[in-house]
């Protein structure tokens, strides 16, 4: 991956915080089972929005096609887990669904899309700080959405809802981009702390899980 002079090493690795198929197991289950509880939809939500700045960061870097695909499955995938705690949990109808989940979607690509030309412009005039922003925001808004299963758990006393194939898959792919910043020729603090949290916070909830049971 080519990356400008200067890029902080974390806006280079932040690409790998997240693959979207991790949620595909989610998905697999909540179908299956026809039932989302404890899944939490402002878990999805957060994940969905995190995609926006994801895939701002990517396009305007000009990464590889994958990576610039990516963040847009993010968003579809979590809104699509979105909709299976309308459907199944909520009981809404599909036509519920459908008339709320379009004009979310086309929202979020225009925002997307407008984001894209105002960085351009900004990268344009050798702003970095902005370009930097959509990545570290995207970070934040996966992990906002990590915490809000926090509140579910203090609540129940249990881990519900959530599959721990997904989790363990993910803290994998946190603890893989922790331990490549090492590997860099520049140590980025900011990195750390945001893949470290992140990591702490999945494991945090494979161990609510086994202590719970």
């Amino acid at each position: 991956m080519l990356v400008s002079a200067g890029m902080p090493v974390f806006a280079k690795s932040e690409t790998y915080l997240f693959t979207p198929e991790q949620l595909i197991p989610q998905i697999i289950i909540n179908y299956r089972k026809h039932d989302t509880t404890g899944l939490q939809p402002t878990m999805m939500l957060l994940w969905a929005s995190a995609g926006i700045p994801l895939g701002v960061y990517n396009i305007v870097q000009n990464f590889h096609i994958a990576l610039k695909i990516q963040p847009q499955i993010l968003t579809v995938l979590s809104l699509l887990t979105w909709l299976q705690c309308q459907y199944y949990g909520r009981k809404w109808s599909w036509a519920k669904c459908t008339a709320v989940i379009v004009p979310v979607a086309l929202t979020m690509g225009g925002i997307e899309l407008g984001l894209v030309f105002a960085l351009f412009i900004a990268k344009k005039q050798q702003l970095q700080w902005p370009v930097t922003l959509m990545a570290v925001l995207s970070a934040c808004l996966l992990s906002a959405g990590v915490l809000r299963h926090y509140w579910d758990i203090y609540k129940e006393r249990t881990v519900r809802g959530i599959s721990f194939i997904f989790v363990a898959i993910d803290a994998l792919g946190d603890l893989t981009s922790l331990i490549s910043i090492f590997f860099e020729s520049e140590l980025d603090i900011l990195g750390m702390v945001i893949y470290g949290s992140e990591l702490a916070l999945w494991l945090g909830i494979l161990a609510c899980g086994g202590y719970c049971e």
